[in-house]
Order: C-alpha cells, then structure tokens, then sequence
C-alpha cells in the first residue's frame, strides 16, 4: 500500500486530504508542524474557513492532533500540528 493508502480510502474531503499531504509535507521527523492557519490557506490555494474545516475533519478521523500554543503575554501564536 501507498504512504497515503490510508488517507485513500477514508471518505474525507479533497479540503482535508489537501490539508493532510500539506500538513505531511511541512512535518518535521517527529510528524508535527506548526504553520499559521493564514499560511496554510495562502499555500493551498483555500480560504481560511476551508482550511479550519479540513482541520476538524482530520481531527475527527484520526489523522491529526493539535496543541494551542500560547505567547509568554497569553496571546495564542500558531497552532502544533501531529501527524498520525
């Protein structure tokens, strides 16, 4: 089976399947990445709504976790993304 053999055979949304190859792709070698939900939309070519859309749907299936991330005067900063 293909590295995203799995990814395949769910019935996620082309947004969320975008999302994941993208999310895969940035990831470090611990599978989590930390890009701006702005900048994920900028380089997928979607809308920031798409894109929190596609995050949830991956969240919902298993494929991703997220961990907020906060600054030291407790304004959020980018969100950590892992990668199952």
């Amino acid at each position: 089976m293909s590295f995203f053999g799995n990814l395949y055979k769910e019935s996620l949304p082309p947004r969320a399947k975008t999302l994941y190859m993208y999310l895969k792709d940035r990831a470090n070698k611990n599978s989590e990445c930390w890009p701006a939900i702005k900048t994920i939309a900028k380089d997928t070519s979607m809308s920031v709504s798409t894109v929190k859309r596609a995050i949830s749907d991956l969240i919902r299936h298993g494929f991703l976790t997220k961990t907020e991330s906060f600054r030291e005067n407790g304004s959020q900063t980018s969100n950590r993304y892992f990668i199952k």
